[in-house]
């Protein structure tokens, strides 16, 4: 089994950050915006050295996304910043009429999404948003999994033409993905190889599926382990191969079960190879407010309810 190190725990919105900062010294079209949230975006460092291409826009996230699908007109290419939950559910009808309709290159970037916002409670904590983006048609859903992916993503957009959601989070966690990766939007990460299942797994619950791997390892359980890190579009391929050798999957992600990864991998095996499936994710349910870690276990989005799932969806093949 191959075995992956923390090489030092970070948050994931300063990789959105420390990319923001190399844009600016590398793309002279890349603008951003941000909805009175700078420190919680990381993003003074682009700010100090670029003044003339920030917009501080304050509490107003529809003008934002108004603002930035004009600037796309002129040819900059322009990062909107806030929580998930502004940046998707207060804007929906600013994305989808300003931005997706009309297939404008606006990054739409979202931080302390899921759960993991912790105290701050459940009007913050949107489970939602990745359902409601990639129901948009043309835009492109991506979440990433620790400081150095969301780094090389945030770079990556730069270069993709076309609306681009990218979900990132608060809290500190692991990082463990090459800080030299190149991130190739749609292309999944083979992260373990095994026979027995499938782990399809995105954001924050990727460490924790390769956690879930060490445990399962002592019971004789190998596993395929797939990061998704973009949603849509979803790598089915990589999925479809992996299940057709273990014949069951596990999805995990930090996402209501309606609407998240674990739909669209449903969605995808029920045309091509059904098999079964079980999802760690929560329920039709709203969170609420608690630390981080409290969170995950009381909602089962931890190594340990990978585990459990993965047993089960075992025992049904």
């Amino acid at each position: 089994m191959k075995t992956y190190e923390n090489t030092g725990s970070k948050d994931t919105r300063s990789g959105f950050g420390a990319g923001m900062t190399e844009l600016g010294r590398t793309n002279p079209n890349v603008v951003s915006l941000c909805a009175d949230l700078i420190g919680s975006l990381k993003i003074q460092t682009f700010i100090d050295e670029n003044p003339e291409r920030f917009f501080q826009i304050g509490i107003a996230e529809a003008n934002m996304m108004g603002i930035a699908a004009g600037l796309t007109i002129g040819g900059k290419i322009p990062f909107t910043g806030t929580f998930a939950n502004f940046s998707t559910g207060r804007v929906y009808d600013q994305i989808r009429q300003s931005i997706a309709y009309s297939g404008k290159n606006v990054k739409i970037c979202a931080s302390h999404a899921g759960l993991t916002l912790g105290e701050d409670g459940a009007t913050h904590q949107i489970l939602e948003d990745i359902g409601l983006m990639k129901m948009l048609p043309g835009m492109t859903v991506i979440n990433t999994c620790d400081y150095n992916q969301t780094k090389a993503a945030t770079i990556a957009l730069a270069d993709h033409v076309g609306p681009v959601y990218l979900r990132f989070g608060r809290p500190v966690v692991p990082n463990f993905t090459p800080a030299d990766q190149t991130f190739e939007i749609g292309k999944a990460v083979q992260l373990q190889e095994g026979n027995d299942v499938t782990i399809v797994a995105t954001g924050h619950l990727v460490w924790e599926a390769l956690e879930a791997c060490k445990v399962l390892n002592e019971k004789g359980i190998t596993a395929d382990v797939i990061n998704i890190h973009t949603i849509k579009p979803l790598d089915a391929e990589a999925i479809i191969k992996s299940v057709k050798k273990t014949g069951c999957v596990v999805t995990a992600e930090e996402h209501n079960f309606l609407g998240g990864l674990g739909e669209s991998v449903a969605r995808e095996l029920s045309l091509t190879y059904p098999v079964p499936q079980e999802y760690v994710a929560t329920e039709d349910t709203f969170g609420e407010s608690g630390t981080p870690a409290q969170l995950m276990e009381k909602y089962g989005l931890n190594a340990n309810a990978i585990v459990k799932k993965v047993e089960k969806v075992i025992s049904r093949k």
